[in-house]
């Protein structure tokens, strides 16, 4: 009977450590194998995080991989800066060329916003684009067409919107202004 209990017990103890359901990030990855590599100079901002050329980064990933990874696509940070009082705590922030702005927190992947360059920055050497059919600068039409869409109510920061649970945005009369996902330091 001894024998029994000690053959079984590795089962036993395997069997009790059970992930509560949370897929591993092989397991994330699968739905998106099928999908087309990126080129080297391309960025694809999602709602759990990036893709930058061949490399897939969801939020929690290191700040030194992506800013790495980001400035092969898109050449060097513009700048860098920190917002003390953003009220999800600290944000650090590092833009690059095409409007792209990534946000960390405590060396971490937070989150990302997509807006138009700021006047005298240098071209990006790649493409910024989020997945699916809207993007900066898509009209209010197709915007609206997107699966998931809906009006954030009594947004106090202009006309936002949401993309399902993880992208929201902006939109300024008929066109996308901003795209944005994870931690953001929006003052409301």
């Amino acid at each position: 009977m001894r024998l029994v209990l000690l053959a079984l017990a590795p089962a036993l103890v395997l069997a009790g450590c059970d992930s509560g359901g949370v897929p591993s990030p092989a397991e994330k990855l699968e739905g998106k194998a099928a999908q087309a590599p990126l080129a080297a100079n391309a960025v694809e901002l999602r709602g759990e995080g990036l893709v930058a050329g061949s490399e897939a980064f969801y939020f929690a990933a290191g700040q030194t991989e992506v800013e790495a990874a980001l400035a092969r696509a898109l050449g060097p940070m513009l700048r860098s800066g920190e917002n003390a009082e953003c009220g999800a705590g600290p944000i650090t922030f590092t833009d690059y060329g095409g409007g792209l702005t990534a946000h960390f927190q405590q060396g971490r992947l937070v989150g990302w916003n997509w807006h138009a360059p700021q006047d005298g920055d240098a071209a990006a050497s790649g493409t910024v684009k989020l997945a699916g059919s809207v993007q900066l600068g898509s009209a209010r039409s197709v915007v609206e067409a997107a699966p998931g869409f809906a009006t954030v109510e009594d947004s106090t920061l202009g006309e936002e919107f949401a993309l399902g649970k993880a992208i929201g945005g902006f939109v300024e009369g008929d066109v996308v202004e901003m795209l944005y996902a994870g931690t953001q330091c929006f003052f409301r």
